[in-house]
């Protein structure tokens, strides 16, 4: 894109506009929307050593760790809210599904608690469940085989159809009612932008007026984390005594991704559906940008970064000049912050000197395929409280990385319109845009 071209992008999509209505998050930083917010305003660190360490001689030995998740304390807030009978069908899957699969149904359910669609007179044929990733229940599955091994019977009857994501679909739709289209989307770490693309090709081309969209834990096997230490992508050693202080993008001294558990849920809406039921709307999603590298190696590409967020800002209609501030994929690996900075400059020219960017997994962690979502459901609490939060462990940023990365300290900011990066491993590269509503 070349700085002399002023003119907006033609959307190349339907003339139905696609809003947020219904938002839910778990995280290491709280699972409600306000604790959420209040502890990434406040720059505070979601990371510690494993408390439930996945095998004594793994190198990984720091995370976002969510192991001890208190499900009975989430199930009891969710009955507060919810109707009887959908809290009855909920707690009977919930007892028996994998972790993943349970966490994901009330990651839904308060989604959809929270767009006012439960007890709704909405048609349920017309809405849609997407899931984000196809990596829930590795840890189920492990666990299993590991079962398997000494005893064949002591492996769950069950484990062949709940290992599948499509069981964690079922119960969803079940417990909420819903008949309309059904599937996952892999994806990687950008898993939650390839489904909310997705979800709203459901609406504008495929007569869904609603669409959740869940991004569920993406739990790895000891074998899967040894892996990624031994590849190098791992923060390890440096900051395994001070964990807080790990994950630290765009400083000089970042050395590898810290991995990290949580998960998401949005309700997107066809614009015209939710004013006609008086929904609270979050914010306007533009559009999704998405393309590949071309190749195996995950090692990050500053062409194809770079022309996918041109293409979001194409699909969304929306001149590079109306960003405001971008939520960057930034992992903290010495590779992919750098190219990804190089391509926003690259992209923005000029314009990218007034930007505030910031890289949220210093605080979360790298989540993998939830990664997309729960830092969306962030953007749109920032848009919503005019404010940007900071990225921390920024000591001494990289010379190479000209940007204002809220470098240590949030700020008071309004922002209309915003770009969430999101890149995954196998090369797939997106950018969503998402503008104020008012």
């Amino acid at each position: 894109m070349s700085d002399n071209d002023t003119g907006r992008f033609q959307p190349l999509q339907s003339n139905k506009r696609i809003v947020i209505t219904g938002m839910s998050v778990v995280s290491t930083l709280g699972d409600t929307l306000e604790a959420f917010h209040n502890s990434l305003r406040q720059g505070k660190s979601g990371i510690s050593r494993w408390q439930n360490p996945p095998w004594p001689g793994s190198y990984s030995k720091i995370g976002g760790d969510l192991s001890q998740y208190p499900m009975d304390r989430k199930m009891s807030s969710l009955s507060e809210c919810i109707p009887p009978d959908v809290f009855r069908r909920m707690a009977k899957l919930v007892s028996n599904s994998p972790r993943a699969t349970g966490i994901s149904i009330c990651l839904a359910v308060e989604a959809f608690a929270d767009s006012g669609l439960l007890g709704e007179n909405a048609s349920p044929e017309r809405i849609a469940g997407i899931f984000a990733g196809h990596y829930l229940h590795d840890v189920y599955k492990w666990s299993n085989w590991k079962a398997f091994e000494v005893d064949p019977d002591e492996a769950e009857v069950s484990l062949a159809l709940k290992e599948m994501e499509t069981d964690a679909l079922g119960c969803t739709m079940e417990v909420l009612g819903i008949h309309g289209s059904g599937f996952s989307t892999g994806g990687s770490c950008a898993a939650g932008n390839i489904a909310l693309r997705s979800a709203i090709d459901e609406i504008r081309y495929h007569a869904s007026d609603a669409a959740l969209v869940v991004a569920p834990f993406h739990e790895l096997t000891p074998a899967s984390l040894h892996s990624l230490a031994r590849l190098g992508t791992l923060s390890m050693e440096t900051f395994d005594d001070e964990p807080q202080k790990a994950s630290r993008p765009f400083d000089s001294r970042r050395n590898g991704f810290v991995p990290a558990m949580g998960g998401a849920a949005l309700v997107i809406e066809e614009l015209d559906h939710a004013l006609r039921r008086g929904a609270r709307i979050y914010a306007e999603i533009m559009g999704v940008g998405l393309n590949t590298n071309g190749f195996r190696n995950p090692a990050p590409q500053e062409d194809p970064i770079a022309l996918v967020m041109e293409l979001s800002l194409r699909e969304a209609g929306v001149d590079r000049r109306d960003i405001d501030y971008i939520s960057a994929h930034a992992t903290s690996t010495q590779t992919g912050d750098l190219v990804e900075a190089r391509a926003i400059r690259r992209v923005f020219g000029d314009h990218a000197g007034r930007l505030k960017v910031n890289a949220l997994k210093s605080m979360l962690g790298h989540q993998l395929a939830a990664s997309a979502l729960v830092e969306m459901v962030a953007c749109v609490l920032q848009m919503r409280a005019a404010v940007v939060y900071p990225t921390i462990n920024v000591e001494r940023i990289d010379p190479e990385i000209d940007l204002d990365v809220c470098a240590n300290h949030g700020s008071q900011y309004r922002i209309n319109c915003l770009m969430k990066n999101a890149f995954g491993f196998g090369g797939i590269n997106s950018a969503c845009i998402l503008r104020r509503y008012e």
